[in-house]
């Protein structure tokens, strides 16, 4: 990796070096800068796990990624700066459907000074600073999330209600990178799951949280929830190019798809209350 591109890209004119301050700020810079996407996902381009494919996706394409792209760029990234990393097979929902969702979200542990930090800045809403793996509230702009341990190594991350995302689960000693791949292959091409079914964009921007999810574009603030309804192919690339940074004219052709799944949730074509 050439890590003078990335640190352009994601606004890091900082130290390299291995240690606290460096991964705050590598990770605070990607989190507010970088945003989370599966517009390929949606036009049915393979997504892979190779750290080199996303790099030339994100950094020098300019676009976004989702959990197996974001997360495997910044973990390449540390590594290449000289942190300890260690790639987790997390489960989202865990908690509702069990151990088969194990290896659907890939979650960074950091070791520094003989302490371990969980770096995530694949989940959409979630970290903007890494947090230490210990018990307790995590702040996150006007969120806040809560890290808890659950019993035979498991901690689960709980989102804050006014959150769009789930919790999920992870075990520093479950690494398994058949089932980070395996999840990696089915989330793409199975026709029930979510990332299949729904076009999402995330990110941080000026304090405030953005989403746009189909049709319904949302911010986020401490104080206030406002939801508008994008209304046009044109409308849909114009916010992902002023609001989300992402220069994408191809998701135009994403429009017919993502208006029939807005019909299929919404039968009155209006958007849901905050």
């Amino acid at each position: 990796m050439r890590l003078h591109e990335y640190f352009r890209r994601i606004g890091h004119d900082g130290a390299a070096a291995a240690d606290l301050s460096t991964f705050r700020a590598v990770h605070r810079a990607h989190a507010l800068t970088l945003v989370y996407e599966n517009l390929d996902v949606q036009l049915g381009v393979p997504v892979t796990r190779n750290a080199d494919a996303a790099f030339d996706k994100i950094v020098r394409r300019g676009r976004g990624g989702w959990c197996y792209e974001m997360n495997g760029l910044l973990g390449a990234a540390l590594r290449e700066i000289g942190f300890e990393v260690t790639f987790l097979a997390g489960g989202v929902m865990r908690d509702q459907r069990g151990d088969e969702v194990v290896g659907n979200h890939l979650v960074l542990l950091v070791r520094i000074d003989g302490e371990d930090w969980i770096g995530d800045v694949g989940f959409g809403d979630g970290l903007i600073d890494p947090a230490p793996l210990r018990e307790g509230p995590v702040a996150i702009g006007p969120l806040t999330a809560n890290l808890h341990a659950i019993g035979g190594g498991w901690w689960r991350y709980i989102n804050d209600l006014r959150s769009g995302g789930p919790s999920f689960d992870f075990n520093p000693a479950v690494t398994d990178e058949a089932l980070l791949e395996r999840n990696c292959r089915i989330l793409q091409s199975d026709p029930a799951s979510p990332f299949v079914q729904n076009a999402v964009v995330q990110r941080w921007k000026d304090g405030a949280h953005l989403s746009m999810r189909g049709r319904i574009l949302r911010t986020l603030t401490a104080g206030d929830d406002v939801r508008i309804q994008i209304d046009s192919a044109d409308h849909y690339v114009s916010v992902l190019n002023s609001e989300f940074g992402i220069d994408f004219s191809d998701a135009s052709r994403l429009w017919p798809r993502i208006c029939a799944r807005h019909d299929e949730i919404f039968k009155d074509g209006e958007p849901p209350p905050p």
